[in-house]
Formats: structure tokens, C-alpha cells, sequence
């Protein structure tokens, strides 16, 4: 119709625009035709539908008839089908799902879960690979095969599982033995209940005919027949197929195993058993009731673990219990309480929980030792009988020899045994049957899971354990309260409050190039003005001694504090300053009084240049001046010297001076210089990364950071917590500011928005009730947050009337809102009616009178106490202890507020539905009595033992009577010898030690800059000093007979002695050697002096010993030395692995007598042997006195070390880090050139890596053109050694590269093939670890040889007694080239035949 056509012309119009009026007839006529071509488009697609559809129904109603007639034909054979199939799967056996639904509901932990998920996922998989044999016997399509091959799990150790149950045996096992989720029933109802009731309905089986019936819970047997018989009847009928074809070999013939046709059922039983998750909850806690761990020295532990070594004790534990690392059994705790009172109850689980503590401790311990490849740790049942061989002690033993089915499994046999045999017994044949498939699901996958498991818990518990000691450690730290200089000493801080006093911070190094820097701080820790005294300058000498007199009465501090970073020259730098500080106070406190050789005129000019100099001070101000200098812990003042914060805040000053500042500000707030060491984030904005940094705890290097992180986090705010602090500090100064973080209620976002938001409003807040008024805070941040905020008074506060509880712990809603602070003080006055004033200036008024009042009480306390003391005892009491919180009882108080009865007032504010408030106005009292009471006890400066190890980093551990050490003869006197060791610890030998025989003088012994080797007899921590000997009988005690110290954890009682006492033994062959070669030295008991010129390389008659010319063992007792062979050295770094990663091993060379073979492990991997040459030797035993490396001499192995190995992984390291370093092998990263100059035609492109060719060396590989070169670069330590040239960076040989790629030096000079690509020296050789172009396949997987980080190279620990003397004058020894030899350029070159040139074992 007409309106028809008009709709659809308006919806065209809508379609493609307005209609037009005036648009022209041709436009209209297109639109038409346009439209009339898609209407024909339709209509065509529309029929060719219709036809397709037809074709389809015609197509399925043929398939459906086909499917009909095949389904009328087959089904017979389906219904077989799927009766095999239901047979194989035994559902009935392997699950029920009411029983393990109630099951689940009823466990907690994760692991019994995970237990749950396993066992379904193994039956899934045989489940699936019985299906999909069932329908490729059916004939499935091979499509639906192919997507369920892609499904299948990729446990490919459960292959042969799926084979085996595929096949059927799933369902003939189980004809001989009980279903598995009927065995953990009943294992755990024994267990738990000690008892099964055999009549037992499970969960939904009420109703069935046979629920209640015995016989589903006993074990079916096979009557009239063996288990030969049952299976050769099974194998005759084809129900059972062999899993293996019988050979005419010795080994088919010698192992009856391997042709049992039974074997693939017990096979599959004992998988199913080895699953079920109730037998594993059961079997798991009989492990961890019964496993030990055995722990046993490596062959580097046996060399290095004496009497004297950190890991002594933690590496002979045999048979210790698992259990003591874990919290006692709920059950046996129960018994134990039963029979004790509550106050025996408490100490026994004080006891319980101290000693799982240490044994965590200890284990972590014994982790730090696995990890440096001292100790092996093994977790295991008791062995059967003595595994030790008629030849070797059990700790040496091979541990392919000690496997699982050599661990007693007992107890584990014994409950299963009982549920799983026949109740009413069975043929012997059958139960060994039943025995081998319990002795297969326990040794092949029950214990090795166990074991896995209870390290990991292990590791876990003792993690948590360790992490909770760091973070006690830290809280430690946190609550030392600010430094209370001497002259406050005598006053208790709650009647005296240190207050904000000046302080000087002290940084000094024992380096002469660094200078020593004073810098003082204000009350607010604000650095005022600083003195720099230069490196190498004593302050003793007149000019410095006073520019420091001058400075310290310019700033006046109340201490001056000396960082200890110094070491023990800390000590000299205090005293000395304690000297120039007696001189400043006396010249400042008698100013202003005229000396007896001094005139009007000199009184009167001195006080002239006084008041220039101190301008600010008043001749009538008559202020004692007091000032003391002690020592303290500038462990984290050295974190921020060198700190991005330190650089932040003072960018153009020096590391040491930011050290004292910082030094000087922990002593005024520890807790605040921890918080603004947090409050640093890295990269990756994570906060307090650098507490890290600190050492805290010895043990945080084997810690996780995050949980390291997440327990600090939480002890910062703790103790700020319960500190509080100052807002307006911390919104003013930036070391106060990282306070606010840790407020309850705040955090790192907030407390910033806070500070900014009060710089917006002049930078100071009045009164917590204008952090809201001001909207500077939420109500719900407010109210979370106010009360550990302070409002205390500043010098912009002076003019303003401050709340005086704003400065205490009580919540604004007690004084403010509810008013019932001060209806608690007005009571106390008694002011009666005058309490309906509501004037705020009033309230203020009555809170301060009742305060004070509490306080004057609190003085009157103290007298009384410390007289009745005094009257007692006499001038002993002890006033800085003196608590009023605690050393005060109730009914000794007098002040007003304990005249009232709050609990009353409590009951009447509750019985007004306001809730309970007795506990605020119990502390509303207190906060009347100590506002804000700092519960931090004063810092108190190190001293004695403290002392000792702050300033020498040594303890017990590391210097203890008995061990042995090397220093340097500094002085000798009429009773003795000082000696210096390493960290310039002070020793002193006697004259009665110096030999065996009498002594009459030092100098008959020893000359003054003699390296000597002493035994330590005493540690005198009090004296800053080591006695030491060198009598031979000293020598030769062994370790057992010096005392152990006390400090040191004691010995486990799982430690067994007698195989240390035996290792000693066979250790005491090697020291009496080392003896007689230090008797060469020493010269024993004649009295011949060390160092002189008479005949001390005697054979014991006084003469000469001969030097025979051969190679012999040497007389080294050195940890580094190994008297054995080339291959015994690698094979010992090998088994270390990473953990020898830039260590060295020496050993005498083969070469000849006066030559030794450093081992150096380059990388994982990669040994590197270097030759040395030998001088100056007494005997063919004895080390040279000189040690030469291409022409450069070493006085000893522990400069070798230092100078030349040191030096050589500071080089790798390098590499390591380097931006062109990559972990590739040669042809890998050619192919990756290749690539990259594919895509860049134009571009030069070069990279680094390790040599395969020759070990120990880099590869430098580039492409030019389009063949990938390279050049062989050597490593020395002066530098990286190329054409010729040393180096002395990376990145300067890589830039000579760029101008000279070639790096020929003359134009013949070219690529030869058969050529040597080294730069070594002739004294080298190398050793591999294996055959091949990869070094080491272990390694390789990680991709990465060193890991995330490269580690820094461990130091030796014998060298840790000697100072490395200065390198002699002149150069290193030389990496170049030979002469003569071709360049490097080009194709890689093959290796020459045999070892490179120059290198040899």
C-alpha cells in the first residue's frame, strides 16, 4: 500500500540519512535500484537455504536408520563390552563417594587434601586407560583416541600403571587382597581407636542387603590353589597377560622377579595402596614419630671440621628424631599436663618450646652447612643392624649402600599387616604375596615421599622459627631507648627525662686515605655543624687537638658518641676524645675565671676572642657544661652513609661524615633511624629492602625475604605502637617522618598525605582535635590512629595553650567526647560544684594541678624507696632501674587520683549502656602519673664481651683457647710478646709461652715484625686481648682437651663423639707432620729465634735437614692445601659444586719439588690448575718463603690468595654482570649473530662468553660481515689481557675493540687455524670437568652458571688470621701473549693436540 511504501521510504530515510526535499530525481532513482539488487540477493540466499535444509534432514534420518540397524546387530556385543569394562574399573573397590564426602568435611590441613586429590587422579588414570582400550576394541574413531591422548596426565612414570590396569589386573588383585579405601578404614579405626568393628556400615549403605556383613571387610582368599597355580590358570585362559617375554639370559634365569606373572598386579595394588589418602594421614605421622636425621661430613667438611669450626657438632648427629623439631604430639602433651599443676604446667611448655626452638635453630644451622658443602643431611627410619662396613665408619660409608630397604619399616609393616592379611589366616605363599605389595608401597613410594615431605616441614618449621629470632632480634633493637649521657646517670629517668640533648657523632676508619668526621646534632636531630680531620692525622697533635676543642665548645653536646666501624681503633679514637673533651669542658666551665699567671689585659682579650667566637652566649649565663664519650653500634649509621636516603638528604657530603650524623641520631632515636630505614623502597616499591642490609641475625641469609620483611614490618609497628609518636617532628623532619608510617590506622600512602597536608597549614598541629577540624584526617583514620599520635610543645607552639592529654596514650574520646578524664581529675581536687564549668581553659587547668600532683608523688615514692634502701643495704640502690610501674605496690600510693574508685565509676558508665571502660580509665590514672612513659630502658654503650665482638666481629666460634692463629710480632717486652692479629685484635704471648723451655728474654724467641702461628689459651673479652703460645705442648693437645665455651650451644646428645674422637686421630697423623715442619720455624724447644739468622731448619739434632730433590708431601696445615693427587683436587671441588665456586685448592705439583698447583674453580664447571714455583724452602716438606707466579713473588698461600685468586673472581664477576655477557654456548650465540645480522644488514653487533676451547677464558664473538669471529680474551688480576695489551675494565677493552676489531698488529697477521688463541703465561694448565663443549650439563639447565648473582668469593678461613702484606713493587704477572704467537681473529681455531700450550698437571 501507499503507507507502506511511505514507512519503508522513512525507514530508508533513516537508515541512509534525512530525507531530502529538494534532492533531484537521479539520486531517488539510484536509491531504488540499489534497493531492488539487495531484495534480489535475499530471495536467492533464502532458497539456497531451504534447499541445503532439505538435504540435511534426508542425510540424518539415513544416519538414524543406518544407526538402528547397527545397534540391532551389535548389541549383543556392547553388553559384553561393557561388562568387561565395568569389571576392570572396580569401582566398588577403589571408591565411595558418601564415605570420602564425609571424609573431606572432616580434615584441616592442606596436605591430607592434596592426598585426597592424588588418589583420584590416579584412579582417573587407569579409569581413562581402560576406556580408551575398551573403544579401540569397539572401534571408536580415532579422532575422539587422539583428544583424549591430548587430556592424558603427563606423569609418565604412571605409564606403566595405565598399561597394567588397561590390561585387567586391577581386577585380579583384587581377588587375593582388601580394597585399599577399606584398608585405610580400617588402618585408621586401629590406629586412632585401637580397634575395628568388622560390622562397620558405611555412610548410605543402610539399606543395602549385605550392609552390616563381615565379610566386606576381610581380606579375600584364593582357596585350592598357590599363587603359581592362580596365575598360570589365569594366563591359560587369557584373563591375565604377561607384562615381560621370557629370554635365555643369565639375568631372566638368576632373578625369579622378573618372570612372576603376579608381579604387574602387586605392582598395581600397592600403587592404589600406596595412594589412598587415609593409609598416607596414618603411615605419615608413624614416619614422623619414628624418622631421625643423620647428618655426615663431605670430604671438604672431614678436611676442614675440627674442634674449633662453627659447624662442629652439627656434623656427626646420628639418629637424632625428627619429632624434637616439631611441637609435641597432642596426645602425649595431654598425659604429661594431666599429672601437673598450673605453674609446672607453664615451666614444662616454657621447656618444650625453648627446646624446639633450638633444635630449629640448629637445623637451620645445619641447612647453612649442607649449602656450603660441609655436611650432607639425610632424614630416614633406623637402619637394620650396624651399617658400617668391616673398612669404613658409618659417616663414610656410600649412601647407595644404605637405601630404603635397609630402613627398619617394622612398625609401618606391623599395622598394615594387621589389616590387610586374612583375620582368619592364610597359606604362607599367599601372605608373602600380600608382604610384597606392603614392601613395594612402602619403600618404592611411601618413604621416598615421607622423606621429601618432613624436609621440606622441616625446613619450613625451622624457617618460621628462624624468622621469629630475626624478629626478636630487631625488636631488641627497637626497644633501646635514646643514649642518657653519664651526667644523668644518677638521676632516675622518670623524675629527670633524658630530653632532647645535643649529640656528636663520631665516624673514624681504619683507612688512612679517609678522613675521621664529627658532627652535631640538635635536640631534633638536625645536623648543626660538622669537622672533617684528615686521613693519616692524629688528634692528639696540637694543631687538630684544637680545631676539636674549639668545635665542641661551639656545639656544646651532652655525649659525644663513637661509631664502631672502626674496629678496635674505635677505642684509641674514644679515649683520645675523652682527653680533648676534658680539656673543652674544663676550658668552657672556667671561662670566666681569671688564671693566676694571667693579667686583666690577657683575661680581658681571652674573653674578647671568646665572645667572637661564641657570639650566642651570655657572660652571665653560669651553665655547667657536661660531656662524655662512649661507643656505640653504628651498624645501620654505615647502612645510610652509603644509602640512596644518605644521598638524598646530604648529596654533596662525604659517606663518613653521613655516617657520624647517623650515628649520632641513633643514639638520640633508634627506633626512628630503623623506621627511616624502612621507609626506603626499591625498584620495585617494595618498602624496607634495605633492612636487609643489616646484620640482624647470623642466620637471615637463609631466611625468605618477604616473610623477613612481613616480621619486621610488624615489629616496627608494635613498638611504635607502643612508643608513639611526635606528629609534628615527624611531619617537619625527614629522619622522623618514616615514624608515622608504622601508626596503627596509617601506612606508607597515608602518612605521606598526613605530612603533606599539614605543610599546606604552616607545618604544625596545635591539638589532636584540628586533625579533624582541619580535615587533615578521615573520622575512621582518626579514630584508629590519634591516640599514638603526640602533640608536644616546639618552638612554634610556645604562644598556645596545649592539651596536656594530647600528649599521653589516652583517646581524645575520653577527654574530649565523653569528658571523663576530666571528670576523674576534677573528683581528684575535689572541686565540687566548680565542675559544671565546661570552659576548655578550666579543664586544662584541673588535668596539669592533678598531674602534677601524681608526679610530685612519684619523686616522694623514689626518696622513700631509695632510703629504706640505703638503710638496708647501704649506697648500693640502683636508681636508673627504679620503675614506679613495678617496683611500687598499690597501696603505697598517695597522689589524688588513687583516691578515687574507678571501678565504681565503671559500673555506674556501663550501667548507662555506654559500654565497659575500665580499662581506659585504669589508664587514664597511670597517663596522669607518666604521660606517655617511654617504655624503652636507655641505650647502654657496649662493654665487655659486647664490646669485643662489635669491635672485632669476633665470638666464641671463631676465637676460642685451642684454635690456632696467625699474627705479627708488633713489640717485645720484659714479660712477653704483643702480637697483632687479623682486625687488629691485640695478643700477647708470655715468657713462659714463648717456649717449652725457660725463656730469659722475648727477643732469644721472636723479633719484632715476625709472622707467627700461636695457639689461643685464653680470650680476655673484658681486656680487649688474646693470650696466646707457642709451646709445642700447646701444639699438640687436640681439640677435645681445650674446654668448650660456654656461650657455644652445647654438644646434641645425638652427636656422636666417638666418631669425632676417631676423626681427630686420623687427623693426628697430619698435624705431628705439620708440627715438625713448623718446628723448622719455630725451632721447638732449643729456644732458636723466629726470624733470625741461626740454623732453624733443623732435623731435630740441630743440623741441617738435606733436601732429597723429589716430589713429597708437604707440611701445610693451611685450609686451603691438600696433600693429594690432581684428580683427588677436582674430584673433591666437584662434589662441592656451587658452593666452591671461586674458591682455590693447593696441592704439590707433579712438576717437581719446588713447584705447587693452585686448583682455582673458575665457574661451575670449569677448574683452572696454575703453576707455581717455590723458593727459599728448608726441607722438600716445608711451603717456600717464596711463591712466584710469572715473575711475582708471594710471601705466602694466604696472599696468594688474596692477591691473585681475589682479585681473579673479582674479574669473573665482572664478566658476569657485564651487559654483552651472555650464557650461551659458542655456536648458540653465533647462530644468534647470524640472526640479528640478517635483520640489520648494516649493523656490527658483538657479545661475550666463556670460551669452550679453553677453559677459564672469554670468548669475544662478532660479525662484520657475514661470518661470525672472535678473539680469546685471558683474565689476570690486574686486568682482562687482549693484543697484547692489560686492561684494567671490561668496558676499555671492548672500546679498543671498537677501534680495532681485527686486532691485528701487523698485516700478516690473520686468522691461522692450527694457532693458539691463549694469552696466558706457561705456568698455567687446565683441568675439565668433563668431556665436551659444555662444562658442566648440571649447571646448564638453569640456563645461568651463577645464578641470579654472581657470589662474591668466600673467604678462606685460616687466612682470616693474617694481614695480607702489601703487594710488592712492580706489575703483576703478565697475561700477554707470547711473542711469536698469531693474533685471534676469525674462525675459532680447533684446539691444538693434547693440553693448550703451557698448561700441564
Amino acid at each position: 500500500s501507499a503507507d507502506g511504501d511511505k514507512e519503508n521510504d522513512d525507514d530508508d530515510d533513516d537508515l541512509f540519512g534525512d530525507d531530502d526535499d529538494e534532492e533531484d530525481e537521479a539520486t531517488k532513482a539510484t536509491k531504488e535500484k540499489q534497493k531492488a539488487s539487495l531484495q534480489s540477493h535475499l530471495d536467492t540466499i533464502t532458497t539456497l537455504l531451504q534447499t541445503q535444509s532439505e538435504q540435511v534432514a534426508r542425510l540424518d534420518a539415513a544416519y538414524h536408520e543406518a544407526e538402528a540397524a547397527a545397534a540391532a546387530t551389535s548389541r549383543g556385543e556392547r553388553s559384553n563390552l561393557i561388562a568387561a569394562l565395568s569389571k576392570k574399573l572396580c569401582r566398588d573397590k577403589l571408591w565411595h563417594y558418601r564415605d570420602y564426602n564425609e571424609y573431606v568435611s572432616s580434615i584441616l590441613e592442606y596436605r591430607h587434601v592434596m592426598d585426597i586429590k592424588g588418589y583420584l587422579n590416579l584412579i582417573k588414570e587407569g579409569n581413562q586407560a581402560i576406556r580408551k582400550k575398551a573403544s579401540t576394541l569397539g572401534g571408536a574413531s580415532s579422532s575422539k583416541s587422539s583428544k583424549d591422548k591430548n587430556k592424558r596426565s603427563k606423569r609418565f612414570d604412571w605409564d606403566l600403571y595405565r598399561t597394567c590396569v588397561s590390561e585387567g589386573l586391577r581386577d585380579i588383585c583384587y581377588r587375593f587382597v582388601l580394597s585399599p579405601f577399606r584398608v585405610g578404614i580400617k588402618l585408621e579405626e586401629t590406629h586412632n581407636k585401637n580397634g575395628f568393628s568388622y560390622e562397620r556400615i558405611l555412610p548410605g549403605d543402610e539399606n543395602k542387603p549385605d550392609a552390616g556383613e563381615p565379610r566386606q571387610w576381610m581380606t579375600p582368599k584364593i582357596e585350592d590353589a598357590n599363587p603359581q597355580e592362580f596365575a598360570s590358570e589365569l594366563v591359560g585362559s587369557g584373563e591375565l597377560v604377561l607384562l615381560s617375554t621370557a629370554r635365555d639370559d643369565a639375568d631372566w634365569q638368576d632373578n625369579p622377579e622378573m618372570n612372576d606373572p603376579l608381579k604387574g598386579c602387586r605392582y598395581v595394588a600397592a600403587m592404589e595402596l600406596a595412594h589412598e589418602p587415609r593409609i598416607r594421614r596414618v603411615l605419615r605421622a608413624i614416619y614422623r614419630s619414628e624418622a631421625v636425621i643423620t647428618t655426615r661430613p663431605t670430604s671438604k667438611g672431614l678436611g676442614i671440621i675440627d674442634g674449633f669450626h662453627e659447624y662442629y657438632g652439627l656434623h656427626l648427629l646420628r639418629n637424632k628424631p625428627v619429632k624434637e623439631h616439631f611441637p609435641m604430639d597432642a596426645a602425649e602433651l595431654e598425659k604429661r599436663r594431666a599429672r601437673l599443676n598450673a605453674e609446672e604446667v607453664k615451666e614444662l611448655d616454657a621447656e618444650l618450646k625453648l627446646k624446639e626452638t633450638n633444635s630449629c635453630i640448629q637445623y637451620l644451622n645445619m641447612l647453612k652447612a649442607e649449602r656450603s658443602g660441609d655436611i650432607s643431611i639425610h632424614v630416614h627410619l633406623p637402619f637394620v643392624g650396624d651399617v658400617s662396613g668391616n673398612d669404613k665408619p658409618w659417616y663414610k660409608c656410600e649412601l647407595e649402600n644404605l637405601g630404603r630397604d635397609r630402613q627398619d619399616v617394622g612398625k609401618f609393616m606391623e599395622a598394615l599387616e594387621r589389616v590387610y592379611f586374612p583375620a582368619d589366616n592364610d597359606t604362607d605363599e599367599w601372605n608373602d604375596e600380600r608382604r610384597k605389595i606392603l614392601k613395594m608401597a612402602l619403600v618404592n613410594y611411601l618413604l621416598p615421599q615421607f622423606e621429601a615431605e618432613t624436609r621440606r616441614d622441616l625446613k619450613d618449621v625451622s624457617t618460621k622459627v628462624g624468622v621469629e629470632a630475626a624478629a626478636q632480634t630487631l625488636r631488641d633493637m627497637a626497644m633501646e631507648g635514646p643514649y642518657r649521657p653519664s651526667h644523668l646517670l644518677g638521676e632516675n629517668r622518670f623524675i629527670v627525662p633524658t630530653g632532647d640533648v645535643p649529640i656528636v657523632g663520631v665516624c673514624s676508619s681504619n683507612d688512612p686515605k679517609d678522613g675521621t668526621f664529627l658532627a652535631a646534632v640538635n635536640g631534633r636531630g638536625e645536623l648543626t655543624d660538622h669537622l672533617a680531620i684528615p686521613g693519616g692525622t692524629s688528634i692528639t697533635s696540637e694543631k687538630i687537638r684544637e680545631k676539636v676543642i674549639t668545635f665542641l665548645m661551639q656545639t656544646r653536646p651532652a655525649a659525644v658518641v663513637v661509631g664502631s666501624g672502626a674496629g678496635v681503633g674505635c677505642k684509641l679514637t674514644a679515649r683520645r676524645l675523652g682527653e680533648v673533651i676534658t680539656q673543652a669542658t674544663e676550658r668552657w666551665n672556667n671561662r670566666l675565671i681569671q688564671g693566676q699567671d694571667e693579667d686583666d689585659e690577657d683575661f680581658e682579650a681571652r674573653m674578647q676572642t671568646f665572645r667572637l667566637m661564641h657570639s650566642n652566649i651570655d657572660d652571665d649565663d653560669d651553665e655547667v657544661w657536661k660531656c662524655n664519650v662512649d661507643i656505640v653500634d653504628d651498624n645501620v649509621a654505615q647502612l645510610f652513609g652509603r644509602s640512596v636516603r644518605g644521598k638524598k638528604e646530604f648529596p654533596d657530603m662525604a659517606v663518613n661524615l653521613k655516617v657520624a650524623i647517623a650515628t649520632a641520631r641513633w643514639a638520640k632515636d633508634p627506633l626512628g633511624e630503623l623506621a627511616y630505614t624502612w621507609s626506603s623502597a626499591s625498584d620495585a616499591g617494595v618498602f624496607g629492602t634495605e633492612m636487609l642490609f643489616l646484620n640482624i641475625h647470623p642466620l637471615q641469609r637463609l631466611l625468605p625475604k618477604p616473610m623477613l620483611l612481613r616480621e619486621y614490618e610488624r615489629v616496627l609497628c608494635d613498638v611504635t605502637a607502643s612508643v608513639g609518636v611526635d606528629l609534628n617532628g615527624a611531619c617537619t623532619y625527614d629522619h622522623l617522618h618514616g615514624l608515622l608510617t608504622f601508626v596503627p590506622g596509617l601506612g606508607p600512602r597515608k602518612a605521606n598525605n598526613l605530612k603533606q597536608s599539614v605543610s599546606r597549614i604552616g607545618g604544625v598541629v596545635s591539638s589532636r582535635k584540628s586533625l579533624l577540624v582541619k580535615r587533615l584526617m578521615g573520622p575512621i583514620v582518626y579514630n584508629n590512629s590519634v591516640a599514638f599520635l603526640r602533640i608536644r610543645a616546639t618552638d612554634h607552639l610556645q604562644d598556645q595553650l596545649l592539651h596536656p592529654l594530647d600528649d599521653s596514650r589516652c583517646h581524645p574520646d575520653v577527654y574530649h567526647r565523653n569528658k571523663w578524664a576530666i571528670k576523674i581529675a576534677v573528683d581528684a581536687l575535689e572541686l565540687g560544684d566548680s565542675a559544671s564549668n565546661d570552659s576548655e581553659d578550666y579543664a586544662i587547668t584541673a588535668l596539669r594541678d592533678v598531674m602534677q600532683n601524681s608526679r610530685d608523688e612519684i619523686e616522694r615514692l623514689f626518696n622513700a624507696t631509695k632510703a629504706e634502701w640505703e638503710a638496708h643495704y647501704g649506697p648500693t640502690f640502683n636508681v636508673g632501674a627504679w620503675d614506679p610501674r613495678e617496683a611500687v605496690p598499690a597501696e603505697s600510693w598517695r597522689d589524688k587520683v588513687e583516691e578515687l574508685d574507678l571501678e565504681t565509676f565503671a559500673e555506674m558508665i556501663e550501667e548507662n549502656g555506654n559500654g565497659k571502660w575500665l580499662t581506659h580509665l585504669t589508664m587514664i590514672k597511670w597517663e596522669f602519673r607518666l604521660p606517655f612513659e617511654d617504655p624503652r630502658k636507655p641505650m647502654e654503650p657496649p662493654s665487655g664481651e659486647n664490646l669485643f665482638r662489635l669491635l672485632t666481629g669476633e665470638s666464641d666460634v671463631t676465637l676460642c683457647p685451642g684454635k690456632e692463629v696467625t699474627g705479627k710480632v708488633v713489640k717485645n717486652g720484659d714479660f712477653g710478646s704483643q702480637v697483632k692479629l687479623e682486625g687488629d685484635v691485640p695478643g700477647f704471648i708470655p715468657l713462659r709461652n714463648l717456649a717449652d723451655d725457660h725463656v730469659e728474654a722475648a727477643e732469644d724467641i721472636v723479633s719484632v715484625g715476625t709472622i707467627v702461628t700461636a695457639i689461643i689459651t685464653e680470650v680476655k673479652m673484658d681486656h680487649m686481648c688474646v693470650d696466646l703460645s707457642l709451646k709445642m705442648e700447646d701444639f699438640k693437645k687436640k681439640s677435645s682437651q681445650w674446654g668448650r665455651p660456654q656461650s657455644l650451644p652445647p654438644l646434641d646428645d645425638f652427636f656422636d663423639r666417638e666418631a669425632a674422637f676417631k676423626i681427630d686421630e686420623e687427623k693426628e697423623k697430619e698435624r705431628e707432620s705439620r708440627l715438625r715442619a713448623l718446628r723448622l720455624t719455630i725451632g721447638g724447644s732449643s729456644g732458636t729465634k723466629i726470624g733470625g739468622d741461626s740454623h732453624d731448619a733443623d732435623g731435630g739434632d740441630g743440623t741441617q735437614a738435606p733436601r732429597t730433590g723429589k716430589v713429597t708431601r708437604r707440611a701445610c696445615a693451611h685450609p686451603a692445601f691438600r696433600n693429594a693427587s690432581h684428580s683427588e683436587v677436582d674430584r673433591e671441588l666437584k662434589e662441592a659444586g656451587d658452593a666452591m665456586v671461586g674458591e682455590a685448592l693447593i696441592r704439590p705439583s707433579n712438576r717437581s719439588c719446588d713447584s705447587l698447583a693452585i686448583h682455582w674453580m673458575v665457574r661451575p664447571g670449569c677448574i683452572k690448575v696454575i703453576e707455581v714455583h717455590e723458593e727459599d724452602k728448608d726441607t722438600d716438606a716445608s711451603i717456600g718463603k717464596r711463591l712466584i707466579i710469572k715473575k711475582e713473588v708471594y710471601g705466602s698461600i694466604d696472599e696468594l690468595l688474596g692477591r691473585y685468586i681475589a682479585p681473579m673472581n673479582d674479574r669473573v664477576e665482572e664478566i658476569q654482570h657485564h651487559r654483552k655477557f651472555t650464557d650461551k654456548l659458542e655456536d648458540e650465540l653465533d647462530t644468534q649473530l647470524y640472526d640479528m645480522k640478517k635483520a640489520n644488514p648494516n649493523g656490527v653487533f658483538y657479545f661475550i662468553c666463556w670460551s669452550e676451547s679453553y677453559p677459564g677464558y672469554i670468548s669475544l664473538r662478532f660479525i662484520m660481515s657475514r661470518t661470525a669471529r672472535n678473539h680469546t680474551i685471558g683474565i689476570s688480576p690486574e686486568g682482562f689481557a687482549w693484543n697484547g695489551k692489560t686492561f684494567n675494565n671490561l668496558d676499555k677493552l671492548l672500546n679498543e675493540f671498537k677501534k680495532n676489531p681485527s686486532g691485528a698488529r701487523t698485516p700478516q697477521h690473520r686468522s691461522s687455524s692450527n694457532s693458539s688463541a691463549l694469552s696466558m703465561s706457561s705456568s698455567m694448565s687446565t683441568s675439565r670437568q668433563s668431556t665436551g663443549v659444555r662444562t658442566d650439563d648440571t649447571s646448564r639447565q638453569s640456563r645461568s652458571r651463577w645464578g641470579p648473582a654472581a657470589m662474591p668469593p668466600v673467604p678462606v678461613t685460616a687466612s682470616r688470621w693474617g694481614n695480607m702484606p702489601p703487594p710488592p713493587a712492580g706489575p703483576p704477572p703478565s697475561f700477554a701473549r707470547p711473542d711469536g704467537a698469531p693474533p685471534i681473529f676469525g674462525y675459532r681455531p680447533p684446539p691444538p693436540p693434547g693440553a693448550p700450550p703451557g698448561f700441564r698437571q
